[in-house]
């Protein structure tokens, strides 16, 4: 009865180690094969022996052949389904931003007085605020708070005597965090007391 093939699914790994295992196999049939004449024992091998031998070495070659196409196969199709679940993640977080974008080309078309176009503006805001919050990703607390070098990043600092020393005075540029991973840092002013003395 003829041996069915079966689908090999194998890890990139797992692969790897069979195509090595297989490889080591054909170094070894080869090197039988360097001396088809004699064995260690000084015997002579035999014209079936040889062409045995050489069979188990063809065969080797076809597998470890085999294999690393199959290895070739596993990496680009894993490379293949990355992409697809990078493009899945970014369209999700992209479809949320969609309504936002609307919103802002509404705003640019619309022909409303200043007033209305900043309250229009800050609608716009609050619903992206609404979006990241939902993505889980949250502003850094900054104006007021004491500066701490892993969430902010110092552009300068400005006397304050209404503030204590080494605490935000203004917050120039927003950072976030996702989750507990820090997005960008808080671009900050640090204030300077000139009544506190430094310990």
């Amino acid at each position: 009865m003829p041996e069915q093939e079966s689908e090999l699914t194998l890890s990139p790994e797992a692969a790897a180690a069979l195509a090595e295992a297989a490889a080591q196999e054909a170094q070894a049939a080869e090197a039988a094969l360097e001396a088809p004449s004699a064995t260690e024992d000084g015997e002579q091998v035999s014209r079936t022996e040889f062409d045995q031998l050489k069979a188990e070495r063809d065969q080797l070659l076809d597998r470890l052949a085999r294999l690393q196409a199959e290895f070739e196969n596993a990496r680009k199709r894993t490379e293949r389904e990355q992409a697809a679940n990078r493009d899945y993640a970014v369209g999700n977080v992209v479809e949320k931003f969609l309504p936002v974008m609307d919103h802002f080309e509404l705003a640019l078309k619309s022909g409303g007085s200043a007033d209305q176009l900043r309250s229009g503006v800050e609608l716009i805001v609050k619903q992206m605020e609404d979006v990241l919050r939902q993505l889980n990703v949250t502003p850094i607390p900054a104006e007021g708070e004491e500066f701490d070098p892993r969430m902010h990043e110092a552009l300068g600092t400005v006397e304050r005597p209404d503030l204590p020393d080494h605490h935000i005075a203004e917050e120039i540029r927003r950072g976030y965090k996702l989750r507990d991973r820090l997005l960008r840092p808080s671009l900050v002013r640090i204030a300077s007391n000139p009544n506190q003395k430094s310990e």
